[in-house]
């Protein structure tokens, strides 16, 4: 099983969010600079995300996109489903009338498919957007705010 990019980049981009936002909604131009990420196809990750109810936008000069759940509330496996759709091995073990398997209910290996979709899809729920955070913190990530309420003295 291999991932595409856009799990993969849904999976950056949001833990970029979560690092890098202080709560407020962050640009795509920024999520695209830091995590060097096509903002035209971030764009179109982040429809599956917001169609998920993991993401929101909000327009205007201070708008941007924010997280909807807390980081801790969101998982990779969330993610993934949201951008590749449910873990399924093979297509015999899924739902789709279109991919039924001819041999499905005879098929000694089904099963074993079906363990091995959920037992991946278990782990990848194992893992929040936060435990990526802390990890980052622990590797010496900076954090980046260049948010206009951001101030220093």
């Amino acid at each position: 099983m291999r991932l595409s990019t856009k799990s993969r980049y849904g999976v950056r981009a949001l833990f970029d969010i979560a690092y890098h936002s202080v709560g407020l909604p962050t640009q795509i131009k920024d999520i695209s600079r830091r995590q060097q990420i096509s903002p035209r196809y971030l764009e179109q990750i982040f429809q599956k995300l917001k169609k998920a109810d993991i993401l929101g936008s909000k327009r205007g000069p201070s708008g941007g996109y924010y997280l909807l759940k807390d980081p801790v509330d969101i998982t990779l496996g969330d993610i993934i489903r949201a951008t590749e759709g449910p873990f399924e091995l093979v297509f015999c073990v899924g739902e789709s009338p279109k991919k039924q398997c001819p041999r499905k209910d005879e098929c000694v290996a089904t099963d074993m498919w079906a363990k091995i979709s959920q037992q991946i899809g278990d782990f990848f729920d194992t893992i929040s957007i936060s435990d990526l955070c802390d990890q980052a913190q622990e590797i010496g990530v900076e954090k980046e705010y260049d948010h206009p309420y951001t101030y220093h003295i």
